[in-house]
This record gives structure tokens, sequence and C-alpha cells, in this order.
């Protein structure tokens, strides 16, 4: 598209960086990336405070936004969960085996009591290698000598002993504490003092740990606790440290959570920004080198990019003072959507959600939630038909950021019952509500001064033009009403052929609405005005060629004074080209055969600049064939086939297209694109004869009359 911008026009007068605009593209990314770059530094340096540890703060310091206090909640936490006490598992199969090994070590002492061939030493060693525990030989010999009945006497209170000790638990801490309370207990019965280091020995030996730690249900159950204790919060304004306290942990690891902790280098925080800026500034510029590449030759549009990122990053700043889900991506998104294009739309609503995440402390949510919005209203105005489309992506904006909010607190598992947590809530919601109307309102007020000051149409304004109440179209209407229908069918035939070849059919429409308003001044002159006689038939044909071409100039001035866009504009200037008037050139050729002098064919032509668009050419091609069409005796299929390819092929060959990129291919399109709309509007019709005829409308009047 065309621009008439206040930009454009400074840049046509420095020749110089005209001539160079590759080191123009590089001071204006030089220029956007130091001003971005600023904003971003300065507005994060002034949110951050450089404090060290256990010397006073220089200033007091409150909590610009709400966060949560993990240093004290992690803290709480812990003490809870260490107040968790273990858990344990009774092993009943432990007093099982000490009852069975303390059996086997009695069983074994009456077996070798009932080997009398067996001298006393040879009892003892067999003894000392059978049973577990480790004994010397007197204490193994004075235990063989004791009474069967005093062994089993033994066996009894043994048992008794460890299986009371056993019952209580013993936990593998308290093993010693309960083998020596074996040994205590045993010591005050009625054996021998030999007999009794006997048994307490196996006392020690078969006494295990029967308390098993769970360390399974122990982390659950510390675990139940900590998160039984809430988080603590800190509210915006609640002061963090007060001016010449002695700064703490606790007091470092708040303003760290808050984001307003600045790091021993402030230099690193710079170059670590200016490096994630420049990160970001390639990406772009490789995706418009790659994917953009009008744009990204188009000096005026990249300064309108880099200044709806800058506005948008200047409101979201604002923003972040009443609530992190208040920033106006979405107000970006829907500028750069309607204005240059959804698809860059996308990556930059990306961008612009990278500088919230920078600007809310690095708090994913607001980056989320302003990306999400983001994203919804791009797809809302992708598709624009009227002005209330930007409206209504607003609510979709809200809606949505509505829904993303609830997901979070969801998420987050503090959507309570709880005074602080439902008025967080409800400001969180209500700041999401207002981001999306906010945004709108924002996009709506802005886009008109956007369009005109950079010379953009966008579809809202070719809309807006193409109600047929717009001045310039109820005075063609009114003055011209052929030409009005004309212009309706050549609109239809160049929508459709735009669709075809893939140009802008809306502005194919709408050019084709206003190509030929210059007609209103001279209307009669014109033969779809004409109701009797031909002015033409009275004048020269060099005169009638320079009445009929001055259209160009009459509608040039009549757009000019009612501001139609620039686009517009080249589309009634280029509409014609520098075609030739061929029905006067003839007329003035057969007035010459009788002598030497031949008209100059320039005289005949237009003094118009080629078509530079499809757009132009689709309407010029449009023009010319619903023309031919109306003149045709009898429009039908084959003959208006014939009759478009052969227009089609005299405006290639008089190089009309010279200066528009469009194809072979594309004008066999055009040309298909026009015979299927022309054969339906020329279609047969069933001629009746006129008897018939007369006798049908006298039966109408009569069953008129009788149903009255």
């Amino acid at each position: 598209m065309g621009s008439n911008s206040v930009f454009k026009n400074l840049l046509k007068k420095q020749p110089g960086l005209v001539l160079n605009k590759l080191w123009l593209r590089w001071l204006l990314a030089a220029g956007f990336f130091t001003l971005i770059l600023m904003i971003l530094y300065l507005t994060l340096a002034a949110a951050r405070v450089e404090l060290e540890l256990g010397r006073p703060s220089p200033r007091k310091i409150v909590a610009e936004w709400d966060a949560i206090d993990y240093y004290t909640t992690n803290q709480l936490r812990e003490e809870a969960a260490q107040a968790v006490a273990e858990s344990f598992d009774f092993d009943l199969a432990v007093l099982v085996r000490a009852e069975e090994r303390i059996n086997t070590f009695f069983s074994v002492a009456r077996d070798i009591q009932r080997t009398p061939e067996l001298e006393p030493q040879e009892q003892t060693a067999l003894f000392i290698a059978a049973v577990e525990v480790e004994l010397d030989e007197p204490l193994a010999m004075s235990f063989l000598d004791a009474r069967p009945t005093d062994l089993e006497e033994m066996r009894l209170q043994l048992l008794d002993v460890v299986g009371n000790i056993l019952e209580q638990g013993v936990k593998a801490p308290g093993l010693d504490s309960a083998r020596r309370q074996a040994v205590q207990e045993i010591s005050f019965l009625l054996f021998s003092q030999d007999q009794k280091r006997v048994i307490g020995k196996l006392a020690q030996t078969v006494m295990e740990p029967n308390m098993i730690y769970n360390p399974v249900a122990t982390n659950q159950a510390r675990e139940a606790a900590r998160q039984a204790v809430p988080p603590i919060r800190i509210l915006r304004g609640t002061e963090i440290v007060s001016e010449r306290e002695i700064v703490t942990e606790r007091h470092l690891a708040q303003l760290q959570e808050l984001g307003q902790l600045r790091g021993a280098g402030g230099y690193a925080m710079f170059f670590g920004l200016a490096v994630l800026l420049l990160v970001i500034f390639i990406i772009v510029g490789i995706y418009l080198y790659i994917f953009q590449q009008e744009i990204y030759h188009d000096t005026v549009r990249l300064v309108l990019l880099g200044l709806i990122v800058v506005i948008t990053l200047s409101l979201t700043i604002a923003a972040t003072y009443f609530s992190g889900y208040l920033v106006p991506v979405a107000m970006g998104a829907i500028l750069i959507a309607v204005l240059l294009n959804p698809q860059l739309a996308v990556l930059m609503a990306i961008v612009m959600s990278v500088f919230v995440a920078l600007v809310t402390g690095n708090d994913f949510r607001f980056m989320l939630v302003a990306l999400f919005g983001a994203l919804i209203a791009i797809y809302s105005v992708s598709q624009v038909s009227r002005r209330s489309d930007l409206t209504r992506a607003g609510f979709y904006v809200a809606a949505l950021n509505m829904v993303t909010i609830i997901g979070f607190f969801l998420f987050a598992g503090t959507l309570r019952f709880e005074y602080e947590l439902l008025r967080e809530f409800s400001v969180g919601i209500l700041a999401g509500i207002t981001n999306g109307l906010f945004s709108a309102v924002m996009a709506i007020g802005l886009l008109p001064y956007l369009e005109s000051g950079f010379g953009l149409t966008t579809s809202v304004t070719l809309l807006e033009l193409a109600n047929p109440n717009h001045p310039l179209l109820k005075k063609l209407l009114m003055e011209a009403p052929g030409t009005y229908h004309h212009s309706l069918v050549v609109a239809n035939l160049a929508e459709a052929a735009a669709e075809a070849v893939g140009a802008d059919p809306l502005l194919a429409r709408v050019g084709s609405f206003y190509h030929d308003v210059g007609k209103v001044k001279r209307p009669y002159f014109f033969i779809e005005n004409q109701l009797g006689e031909n002015p033409h038939e009275k004048i020269s044909p060099n005169l009638s060629t320079l009445i009929i071409t001055s259209h160009i100039k009459d509608g040039m001035e009549l757009a000019k004074k009612e501001k139609l866009p620039r686009v517009i504009q080249e589309i009634i200037e280029q509409h014609h080209g520098n075609s030739l008037v061929s029905y006067f050139f003839h007329q003035a050729s057969e007035k010459c055969q009788d002598s030497k002098d031949s008209p100059c064919e320039d005289n005949f032509r237009y003094e118009a600049p080629l078509p530079e668009s499809k757009e132009a050419a689709i309407i010029l091609l449009a023009d010319s064939v619903e023309a031919a069409a109306r003149a045709m005796p009898k429009p039908i299929g084959g003959r208006i086939e014939s009759v478009v390819r052969k227009i089609v092929k005299d405006k290639l060959n008089d190089g009309q297209f010279d200066r528009c990129d469009i194809t072979f291919k594309e004008l066999d399109m055009i040309a298909s694109a026009f015979v299927k709309i022309l054969s339906g509007i020329y279609h047969n019709r069933i001629e009746y004869p006129e008897k018939e005829l007369k006798a049908e409308i006298e039966r109408g009047r009569k069953n008129g009359s009788s149903d009255s």
C-alpha cells in the first residue's frame, strides 16, 4: 500500500538516507534498542535497592506489590515438620526370632548334658562351638553343670525378660539401653553369677530392634504438616526493613522474592539486560528479513513497529504500579495485527510478554496472562469486518484473562475462603477484565492517529469507505447513477479476481467504488450516464479524449478534498494507466484518411502512471472488461470469454502491467474469474413472444383485481 505519511516526506528530504536504507535500518534498530534498554534499566534500577548482610539499611523499604514470603514460610513449615514424631513399624518377627534363638540355645545345652560318654572338657568345647554366644570355658562349664530344672527355669525367666522388653518396643538408637535393661533384670534372678552372666550374654545377643523406622510414613506426615502451614504473604505496602535497621538474611530473602534487591554489580545487570534485549532484536530482525520482507524494507513501518512497542512498554510499566494483571500487551498486539499483519503480531506479543516478565520481577503469572490475552486479541482482529470487532476483541481478552487468573489461583492452591486471599483474587480478576477493555479502548483510540501519521490504510478504514453513505459515493449515485452501477459491477469483478490471485479483495472492492468518482464533474460525457443525445457527436475526437481522460485528474482532486487514503488515490490515478482511448483515436484516424497527417497516438492516451499494485491492475482490467461486456449486443458465455481474454492480452501487449508484479498465470486466473462473474450477470433469459407477454400481463391484472 502507498503512504502519504509525514515520515516518508521527511525521508524524501534526506537523499543520503534513502539511498542507503540498510544504514537507516541499522540506525532505527540502534535507536529503539537504546530507548527500550534505558526504559527497562531505569525501571528495574529504580525498583531495586542494594543492601549488605549485617549492615544498616540506607533507607526504609516497603513492598511494591504482593508476594509470598518464602523465607518465613519455609522456616515455619520446617518447624512444623520437625515437630512431627518419626513413624515406626512394629516387627513381630523379632520376638519370635528371639524366642527361637533362646530355645535353640537351651536345647543345645540339654542335648550336650544328655551325652555322658563325653568328658566335661569335651562337652564344654562342643557347647562353645555350637552356640552363637561368645563364652569362655569356665562360664560354659558352669552353665552345663546346672540341673535340667534350673535350665528350664532360666529359659522361662529369660523369655519373660526379653519378651517384656521387646513388647515395649526397641528402636535402633535404644538397642544398647534395652540390652542393659535386660542384663539388669537378669541380675536379680536367683541363679549363680556365672549362669546369670551366660543368660545375660544370650539376652544381649538375641535382642534386636523391633521398632523399624518408616521413612515414607514419616516424610508423608511431615509433608502434611508442612502443607498445613499456609504461605506467609508480603502485602503491598508492608515495611520490609526500616531505615538504619541491621539487614538480616530474612530481609534479603524477602526483597529477593519481591524483585527489589539490586545485585552487588549494577553494571552486570545493565549488560545482562542489554544482552537479553540484543537477542530479542536479532530474533525479530531475522524474522522480518525471512518472513516479512515488505516490512523489513519499509523504514516507515519499522518506525511504526518500534513506536507501538515503546508505547506498549511504557503503559506496561505504568500498569504494574496497580497490578501485574493490568499490563496492556493486548493493545500492542491489536495495533500490530491491524496496522501491519497478524503473523508479526504473534512474535511481538511474545517479545512484549518477555518485557512484562522483566518489569514484574520475573513473575511468570503476569507474563502468561499478558501473552494469552495478546494471542486471543490477535485471533479476534485477524479478520476485521467492522470497527466494533476491536471492541469485541477487548471482551475476548477480558474473558480469557479472567479464566487464566482463576487457573493460576487454583494451580497454586491459594483459592480459599479467607479474606486476604479472596481480596487478592478479586483484585486480580478485576485487573484482568479491565486489562481487556482498556486494551481495546486504547487500540481504538490510537488507531486513527497511527493510520494517518504513518499513511497506512487498514481494513477498518476500507470498510468505513465502503459504506454507501459516504459523501462521495452518495454524490456518485445521485449525479452519475450509471457510473455508480458500473462501479458496483467492477467491484464484484475486482474482488473475485483479487481473491483468485491472493491480492487484497477488500482493497480491490473499495478501490473499485471510487475509481471513476471523477466522472461526477461531467457525468453526461460518459456513455453509462447518457439518456439520449451524445455530446461527443458535436465535438472533435481530440476534445472528447481530453474530457474523457480528465476524469482521472478530477477524481484525484475529489479524493484529496475528501482526504481519501493514498492507496485509494493511487488506484484512482492508475486504473487506466496510459491506455489508449481507442474509440476516439479510431474516429480521428477515420477523419484523417483523406489527408496525409495521421493523428498522434500519444495525444489519445491517458496521462497517468501505470498500475503499481495487483489491485490497481485488476481494477484496470475489470473496468475495461465491464464496459466491453455492457456494450456487447448479446453477451453470452463464449463471446464473453473471447472478449475478456482479448482485453487482457491487449493490455498486456500495451505494457500496462510493466510496473506491477503480476504473472501470466495470475492474468489467466483473473480472466477466468471475470468470465465466471460476467456469465452470471449476463445469463440467458427466456424471451416471451409479444402476444404471450401481453396475455400474461392481462391475466396478472385480472388476478390482482379479483384478490382485492
